[in-house]
């Protein structure tokens, strides 16, 4: 009877390698054997990048995973079988396997895709997800911004959902988070004038690395291309706030 390594989801953070935690810090200097995720054979990863940059040496025994920058169902479903067959070879042997995740494992991240092609090929792996601070919190904090206070609301998105829906969610939560705003830079900039809300957005890129840029006024940012790893803080000054009962919500009015 085979018996399997653990699968490991090793969140490093949004680049800042002192947001390591000590948990993933740990598994990150054991015997577990590393995985990475890149997005063409050859290239450079950014998770692996904030493990060297905390001082680790990338270890012999090592595999980069390939996961393309595509919305291809097939393909990415045939990319992921791949990975996780490779990440099933290790496992076979009674070896831990750690993937490098950057930000949160748990928030937008390629992992859950690699546990659960892996789980459905060996229902009986076991499987951790070490938790990690996620891009936003990180540019809040680096942007000295708080994200939501007392009983606020707030939504994070990708940009990608469309201006339709991110003016909708402009006005329905206190605060929005868009994540991933290149190709919407300047309509999201529009729809900021539009609002009377250029005031309370604050614009992040490459947060917590040596590259970070932090925009208190979006608007300097039109025309410009921005990286792929940018995000953009809404705060909403007008929404309609309803009043607290008991420590919930209701609109004003209506009987509780």
């Amino acid at each position: 009877m085979t018996t399997f390594g653990r699968l490991i989801g090793a969140s490093l953070g949004p680049g800042d390698p002192d947001l390591i935690t000590l948990a993933a810090h740990k598994v990150l200097s054991s015997d577990a054997h590393w995985t990475y995720p890149v997005r063409r054979k050859g290239a450079d990863s950014f998770a692996l990048e904030i493990a060297l940059r905390a001082g680790f040496s990338l270890p012999e025994a090592s595999t980069a995973l390939i996961f393309p920058m595509t919305h291809d169902p097939e393909k990415l479903a045939g990319y992921r079988d791949k990975a996780a067959n490779k990440v099933l070879d290790v496992l076979a042997t009674g070896q831990d396997v750690v993937f490098l995740v950057e930000g949160d494992a748990s928030t937008y991240s390629t992992f859950g895709h690699l546990k659960r092609t892996v789980l459905a090929k060996q229902p009986q792996i076991q499987t951790q997800t070490i938790a990690g601070v996620s891009s936003f919190n990180a540019a809040a904090a680096n942007a000295d911004d708080s994200l939501v206070e007392v009983d606020d609301t707030m939504a994070v998105v990708p940009a990608g959902y469309g201006v339709k829906w991110i003016e909708k969610l402009m006005a329905d939560f206190d605060t929005l988070v868009l994540l991933k705003v290149k190709p919407l830079l300047d309509d999201i900039i529009e729809l900021a004038e539009k609002h009377q809300m250029v005031d309370g957005c604050r614009f992040i890129e490459k947060a917590g690395t040596p590259e970070e840029r932090v925009i208190t006024d979006i608007r300097d940012l039109k025309g410009q291309t921005v990286n792929y790893l940018s995000l953009i803080i809404i705060h909403n000054p007008h929404r309609q706030r309803m009043e607290i009962v008991r420590g919930c919500r209701k609109k004003k009015g209506k009987n509780s």
